[in-house]
């Protein structure tokens, strides 16, 4: 079991992401020490303390009965004795003839055909190619003295998130120049930037619920101890913990699903 390390939620083995806030989940492996499950990036084991970077798997021991039989040494070869051939067999009778029987007779007359004349091929002269004119360069653009410099606009965009409320139906814009945006009802500790006094069930809402947090492109909610809680995909939210926005998430302050809006951005 893989505990999240951001919510507490026990998470079955080998999960990747948390199933409750969708935190990614660390990765573990064992000990080679003591075989204790440990995170893939710590240095030293928790149980035994041994120490996980200069660790190394135990060379393997070359034993000297490897099981391989000793070969015995190869004998030398043995040479064959050389065959012994009479004279008489190895002459051949051709040579013992008499020198008029051996040579033939060459005839000293022509041939009857001429001899055929080789001519070489006469390789062609080489032939320069013609010269290509370059194509015409483009007349240059000249801009009048007196005109204006053409101005470049660049368009910045920028992403804008909102909150729908499912029960009425309507858009609350969430402010672009806060970092910290109050959920909850007017009171005197902190004025809510998001005032729900309005909408039907309000009562189950707390005076200080909830809040929204920035950070760069991210949007987080957090619980700050409201009476009726604050839930997430039908999930409650932990008081004090902090679930990361994603487009289409569910947000309810307080039980029953009575006061619920869809995060858009």
């Amino acid at each position: 079991m893989i505990v999240c390390p951001n919510c507490n939620h026990p998470n079955p083995d080998g999960a990747v992401q948390c199933e409750a806030c969708y935190t990614p989940l660390p990765v573990l492996s064992t000990c080679p020490n003591c075989g204790t499950s440990v995170q893939t990036d710590a240095s030293f084991c928790g149980q035994c303390g041994f120490n996980l970077q200069g660790a190394a798997p135990p060379a393997a021991s070359a034993s000297p009965d490897s099981g391989v039989p000793d070969l015995s040494p190869l004998e030398p070869l043995i040479l064959p004795d050389p065959l012994m051939f009479p004279v008489e067999a190895a002459v051949p009778e051709a040579a013992l003839a008499t020198p008029s029987e051996s040579i033939p007779s060459v005839s000293m007359e022509p041939p009857a055909s001429p001899v055929a004349q080789i001519i070489e091929p006469v390789a062609p002269e080489p032939v320069a190619p013609e010269p290509v004119a370059p194509p015409p360069l483009p007349d240059p653009v000249v801009a009048p003295l007196n005109s204006p410099p053409v101005a470049q606009s660049t368009q910045l965009q920028s992403q804008t998130a909102r909150l729908l409320q499912v029960q009425t139906n309507l858009t609350i814009e969430l402010p672009a120049n806060l970092s910290v945006i109050h959920i909850g009802k007017p009171n005197d500790r902190i004025p809510p930037d998001i005032d729900v006094s309005g909408f039907p069930n309000s009562e189950i809402v707390s005076r200080i619920h909830a809040d929204i947090r920035v950070e760069a492109d991210a949007y987080y909610i957090e619980d700050l101890g409201s009476s009726n809680g604050t839930y997430i995909n039908n999930v409650p939210l932990p008081s004090g913990n902090r679930h990361r926005l994603r487009i289409g998430d569910r947000i309810a302050l307080g039980k029953g699903d009575k006061m619920t809006f869809l995060f858009q951005a």
